[in-house]
């Protein structure tokens, strides 16, 4: 059975939504330009929500230490979602310093891109394949954009992953049976609007996941 992550969520009904239906990961977005970013006293008091058992997960951009040693000194976070450009050696560094799993989002929209998920995949701890985020985006992830799957088909790689990038509750059972990843992550995908998490479509999503065969 497929985990899902839910990411991005803002509002206490939305945690619990999420946690009801059988949500494995759930995501806070400490990125300033997205319409989905909490603050640290927000996250923390979403995130003494969870339940143990439940990785409460940081999404950063590109972050300077002041900004990690910032939200963690306010929020009990489990593991670090890196989805900028960060290198493989950010990666390590970030590691060591701040001493929690790490997750680095790589954005794939072509065969070329595969590479990156081996470089990545001897550092983080876990890797998410997400949709390559057009050249003018805002936004590195989260634009509600799939890539073509079937890139994926066959591929294992060294750590555990996530597939995102364009799912939602009609597509993500098709998704897992063609890649056959172990896990999905969502976040525009269960909004009415930017930011607008729906607790019905989160209820759907993980339903629809965990049906996949």
């Amino acid at each position: 059975m497929a985990q899902v992550k839910i990411c991005g969520l803002r509002e206490p009904e939305h945690v619990t939504a999420a946690l009801d239906a059988g949500a494995r990961y759930l995501g806070f977005n400490f990125f300033p330009k997205s319409p989905r970013a909490v603050s640290g006293a927000q996250a923390a008091e979403l995130a003494d929500m969870v339940p143990a058992g439940i990785a409460r997960v940081g999404l950063f951009v590109n972050p300077e230490d002041a900004l990690l040693e910032s939200v963690l000194a306010e929020v009990p976070l489990d593991m670090i979602q890196l989805h900028g450009g960060e290198t493989p050696e950010r990666v390590t560094e970030i590691k060591a310093r701040f001493g929690l799993p790490v997750m680095k989002a790589v954005g794939i929209a072509t065969q070329e891109d595969l590479p990156q998920l081996i470089d990545y995949g001897t550092v983080a701890d876990m890797l998410l394949v997400d949709a390559k985020a057009p050249k003018d985006a805002v936004l590195p992830g989260g634009n509600g954009l799939a890539f073509d799957w079937r890139l994926l088909v066959g591929r294992r790689w060294l750590k555990p992953w996530l597939l995102a990038g364009g799912l939602t509750p009609a597509n993500v059972a098709e998704a897992i049976r063609l890649t056959k990843a172990p896990g999905v992550d969502v976040s525009s995908g269960v909004e009415t609007a930017p930011g607008q998490k729906d607790s019905g479509l989160i209820r759907d999503f993980i339903a629809a996941a965990k049906e996949a065969p």
